[in-house]
């Protein structure tokens, strides 16, 4: 191995453990993908709700279901509170129905996402927009119980309010509350309402966010968020079915409608989203690199000589000549010349040949440098070659040796 070429492998070396110390110091970027995932401790994920929820609910059961609504709910036994957090819930026909009669039968139903349109309970959402040159929105209880207490998100999101409601079935439990810069309240809408069915009730709240890590453990927001699951808590409903007691106000985590949610697209995106995996694939990658450098050094395999194809134009030209000459096939041989004649001033002037006049003559005649009476002759010679029926020897070559003096014409 000669000097050269260590240095190339160590400046190569170098730069690969120059880069592997860069990515294991740099800081780790915040990921603030609103996932709403219970394994996931970014800011935007469940993590820290999923994990009180025991000590929210020390009476009742946390289980997480992983099917959508409708194979669950298929299952008549399953009772308790159905609890849905998430970006986006769009149910079809077939699970709201499931809902609806699961709801019937005296349990509860819980939907914090952005817009909740449910049409059976006459619910409808809209967004809310002010005039005010600076803005706050806080989340407050409107039962005074809670002290009136209002409780301030310090990022963005969309303001959110129920524009429709069924007024017999429904009660509000919670309003968005809009300040302008002069602490006057400017609007107040309801974000949290109870709707009755049946025997049972649907918990409808249009602030998902804030049941995330991030806003539950910003200052002392996680008691907003224990004062809207209070709801849920089976000792604070005057009544509950024989079914739900049966077993218990069981909370049931939905973990399938998760914008977030676990799923493996590829073999290579699970290897690169894992930490360990991805560095063992990258030193996989630099011993690759290491044995072809060393490996290819030692064991070049053998360069095989290949002979270039001759070239056969020539031959197969004698070959087509010959045969047209010994058939002494006059016609057919006048009739390519004078087809090859034609397509060479297509190409090389760019002319059409499907009409032959006057014009064709003059336009043929300044791009080419002959002059207007050699072109005149030539073609008045063709069309005397194209309407003979018997053509001689001496018509052809005549004819070759004028479209030969017409390519090879050069001004003065």
């Amino acid at each position: 191995m000669d000097k050269k070429l260590k240095i190339y492998i160590g400046l190569l070396v170098f730069i690969v453990f120059g880069i592997i110390y860069i990515e294991s110091i740099k800081p780790k970027t915040i990921n603030w993908y609103p996932s709403y995932a219970a394994k996931h401790k970014i800011p935007y994920g469940t993590y820290v709700l999923h994990k009180e929820m025991p000590s929210l609910f020390p009476k009742s059961d946390v289980k997480d279901v992983y099917q959508n609504p409708y194979l669950y709910l298929k299952d008549t036994l399953n009772n308790g509170t159905y609890f849905f957090v998430d970006n986006a819930v769009n149910f079809d026909k077939e699970e709201l129905n499931e809902l609806l009669k699961f709801v019937n039968k005296g349990n509860d139903v819980f939907i914090a996402t952005n817009g909740v349109h449910i049409d059976t309970l006459q619910a409808q959402t809209s967004y809310l927009t002010t005039s005010a040159f600076e803005e706050k929105a806080y989340q407050r209880m409107s039962n005074p119980i809670f002290g009136e207490r209002e409780y301030y998100f310090d990022k963005d999101f969309s303001k959110l309010y129920f524009s429709e409601v069924d007024t017999l079935n429904t009660t509000i439990l919670g309003e968005l509350v809009v300040r302008n810069e002069n602490d006057s309240i400017i609007s107040k809408k309801p974000n949290f309402i109870k709707v009755k069915h049946g025997e049972g009730n649907f918990y409808l709240h249009t602030f998902p966010l804030a049941f995330t890590n991030y806003n539950m453990l910003l200052d002392n927001n996680y008691e907003y968020v224990a004062n809207v699951l209070s709801y849920l808590d089976s000792n604070s409903n005057q009544k509950k079915s024989s079914a739900s007691y049966a077993n218990g106000n069981t909370i049931l985590w939905d973990t399938y409608y998760k914008t977030g949610k676990s799923r493996i697209t590829s073999p290579m995106h699970y290897i690169l989203t894992t930490k360990s995996l991805k560095w063992a694939y990258y030193i996989a990658l630099i011993g690759v690199l290491f044995f072809i450098v060393f490996k290819g050094k030692r064991n070049q395999r053998l360069i095989p000589v290949i002979t270039p194809l001759k070239n056969q134009t020539l031959a197969f030209t004698r070959t087509i000549a010959n045969m047209y000459y010994e058939k002494s096939d006059h016609e057919n041989i006048a009739e390519h010349k004078i087809n090859y004649f034609l397509e060479y001033i297509r190409n090389k002037y760019r002319l059409s040949t499907l009409k032959i006049d006057e014009r064709f003559y003059k336009n043929l005649a300044n791009r080419s440098g002959n002059s207007e009476e050699k072109v005149i002759d030539l073609f008045q010679k063709i069309q005397q070659i194209q309407s003979k029926s018997n053509i001689t020897e001496e018509d052809l070559v005549a004819l070759n040796k004028a479209i030969e003096d017409f390519k090879v014409y050069k001004k003065e």
